[in-house]
């Protein structure tokens, strides 16, 4: 019997790329999307453009299962998985797990619920996983604030967040792909519930420089991320999702890290100290 193929979609992302990291060094067999060319002779990659579908169909050829993701950018993030859903249906994958956000599951008319609740009547076997922010963001998508100004400059008011650090959501992932016993839908936060001050405060501490968090308007953070070049409905969404972080909706710590992986969810501290280099 041929070993299975696991397609992993977002495979260059945060989660996606240490996901594809955990499965080979478990000896699986992995197939990678990418949108850009793909070099002569590589054949763990498949070239896929997630906005129109183009090589979706190619790139469950000979898949057993499935990790699914809609990359950041996208505001309407149903059209992406509703396709992927789709095809891992046609060709009966054993295992499907979808990542979408936690509270999607609200409001049946969100485009990552209209997905979940897709992939819930498709027959498949599956899971969901809704985590919270993550704690990568704050060496991603908001450094250069953090570089230029030494600010975190985001419209999070006061509220707290129970911040999940990306690495621990691969780690749930590989393990639900190897075939691990959870709920269908899990939502995933890190071990406590933090303000952006906090996290400040930490990133000072380990990397040395000197970080502050400075709330913004939603007026100036949509200016700011639409001049960067970020699509305007996106910034849109993420406005909507930093609204229900201001009521407090993200402070919810749950066990389902911990219940899965056997340990505590990696906490601030780790993380400042592990990508401490990302702001000095």
């Amino acid at each position: 019997m041929k070993a299975d193929l696991t397609l992993i979609v977002g495979a260059s992302g945060t989660v996606g790329s240490e996901l594809a990291r955990l499965l080979k060094a478990q000896g699986e067999r992995v197939r990678l999307t990418t949108s850009q060319e793909i070099a002569p002779g590589e054949t763990e990659k498949v070239r896929v453009d997630l906005s129109t579908g183009a090589g979706v169909e190619k790139a469950f050829e000979g898949v057993t299962k499935a990790f699914l993701l809609s990359p950041p950018g996208y505001a309407d993030q149903y059209k992406i998985l509703s396709p992927l859903i789709r095809q891992a249906q046609k060709h009966g994958l054993k295992k499907v797990v979808l990542m979408t956000a936690m509270g999607v599951n609200a409001n049946d008319a969100n485009p990552f619920r209209r997905a979940e609740l897709e992939l819930e009547a498709s027959g498949l076997d599956f899971h969901i996983l809704r985590p919270n922010w993550f704690f990568q963001n704050f060496n991603t998508f908001w450094i250069q604030g953090m570089r230029e100004q030494g600010k975190i400059l985001v419209p999070a008011g006061t509220a707290k967040t129970s911040f999940i650090d990306a690495r621990d959501i691969s780690e749930v992932a590989a393990k639900l792909l190897m075939g691990a016993t959870a709920p269908r839908a899990l939502d995933l936060t890190g071990p406590q519930a933090l303000d952006h001050d906090d996290v400040a405060a930490e990133i000072s501490r380990a990397s040395g420089a000197k970080i502050v968090y400075q709330e913004i308007t939603p007026e100036a953070f949509r200016s700011a991320f639409v001049k960067a070049g970020v699509p305007a409905d996106y910034v849109e969404v993420l406005l909507a999702i930093f609204g229900f972080l201001r009521e407090g909706y993200q402070a919810p710590v749950t066990t389902s890290v911990k219940d899965l992986l056997g340990r505590e969810p990696r906490d601030l501290k780790t993380y400042a100290a592990d990508f401490r280099a990302s702001w000095i």
